[in-house]
């Protein structure tokens, strides 16, 4: 923790000295997101929490997750694969647990109450309209269609929303709410038909050699064992002590609901086994320095009930990406602002508003 603010002070310093010189501000966020090339599969994969399956065992492991603000190492090891074919995104993940425990049967329940796995799926790249999947060890899941980050100051989660067709499975290596073992971990296989995503998708919905904003999360909660039960801990003032939260790409804060630090997440068509590269686009690190800016907005609106009302009160007049300078242009209207930038690199037009929803304009 203390590490990660030392680099946020650095960065901010060095931006501080950037502007009273008059230099141009050079965007090197402090954590790319992770990225990772999902390869296509020509027959369907069965779903039973098994991982030896062929073609799982062809793909790729994600890199280890880490802690939510990209520090601290996690104590368990957790790892994900991901594959694809014309009705399903397939997701594996292999976690790490001495004591496999879970307790909610009811579906649709808070599931991160028991230990967890979660995957968010953001299609459109806007930072808005996304998928969230929380399952527990016991299977049972818990399916949200979000239509703005909680930052926005509201409940903007449809609890109501079904994964029609979802396929999971758990298999777990030991024994399920046995207190008087030491397991391994658990497995938990994944089929997410494609079709769900046309709520917020309604482009082809299959992402043939595109990319989505996608993360996922591991919840863990210290627990303790009573009568041979397992629950989790409370302090001394009787209250839950915090999770831990650990994911594939970090967040930089303690807050999973920023589509815009999630992972990229190329669908090739290159079958399993095939080889395919992927670069993030330079039209992402203006969409960075965009979120940059509308956080930078949200945080002065908040201390002073009003939005900074020119690009000199943001320190924005201009920013160099791959040593193209960059000339933002901010309008205000009555309900807040929009701040636009073209694309040296693409020619598009890139918007973020005050809601911090992303407008691509082709």
């Amino acid at each position: 923790m203390k590490i990660f603010f030392k680099i946020v002070l650095f960065i901010c310093f060095f931006i501080s000295i950037s502007s009273c010189s008059q230099q141009k501000e050079v965007i090197e966020p402090a954590m790319i997101p992770k990225s990772y090339i999902a390869y296509k599969v020509e027959t369907s994969i069965k779903i039973d929490g098994d991982d030896s399956d062929e073609s799982w065992e062809k793909a790729n492991w994600t890199d280890v997750f880490i802690d939510i603000e990209g520090v601290k190492i996690p104590k368990y090891k957790t790892q994900v694969k991901m594959l694809w074919d014309t009705t399903y995104f397939y997701i594996l993940a292999k976690l790490e647990e001495p004591h496999v425990w879970a307790d909610i049967t009811k579906h649709d329940a808070i599931i991160f109450h028991n230990n967890d796995f979660e995957v968010f799926v953001e299609p459109d790249n806007n930072s808005h309209d996304y998928y969230e999947l929380e399952i527990n060890a016991l299977n049972t899941t818990w399916d949200l269609f979000i239509t703005k980050p909680y930052r926005e100051l509201g409940n903007y989660a449809v609890n109501n929303f079904e994964i029609n067709g979802l396929k999971s499975a758990v298999k777990v290596n030991g024994t399920l709410n046995n207190s008087n073992d030491v397991d391994k971990g658990w497995i938990l296989e994944i089929a997410i038909p494609w079709e769900v995503y046309k709520r917020s998708y309604f482009q082809d919905i299959v992402p043939k050699d595109k990319f989505w904003r996608v993360n996922f999360s591991r919840v863990n909660w210290n627990h303790t064992i009573k009568d041979g039960i397992y629950s989790r801990k409370k302090n001394d003032q009787g209250k839950y002590l915090p999770e831990y939260n650990w994911v594939w790409s970090p967040q930089g804060v303690i807050n999973i609901h920023e589509p815009e630090n999630w992972g990229y997440v190329y669908f090739s068509t290159k079958t399993i086994g095939e080889k395919d590269h992927f670069t993030i686009p330079l039209d992402e690190k203006i969409k960075w320095k965009l979120f940059e800016l509308y956080r930078k907005q949200k945080r002065y609106y908040k201390k002073h009930q009003k939005w900074m009302q020119s690009l000199e009160d943001l320190s924005a007049n201009e920013f160099v990406i791959e040593e193209k300078v960059i000339n933002p242009k901010l309008e205000n209207h009555s309900q807040g602002w929009n701040i636009i930038v073209k694309s040296p690199f693409s020619g598009n037009q890139l918007i973020i508003r005050e809601n911090g929803k992303l407008i691509i304009i082709e």
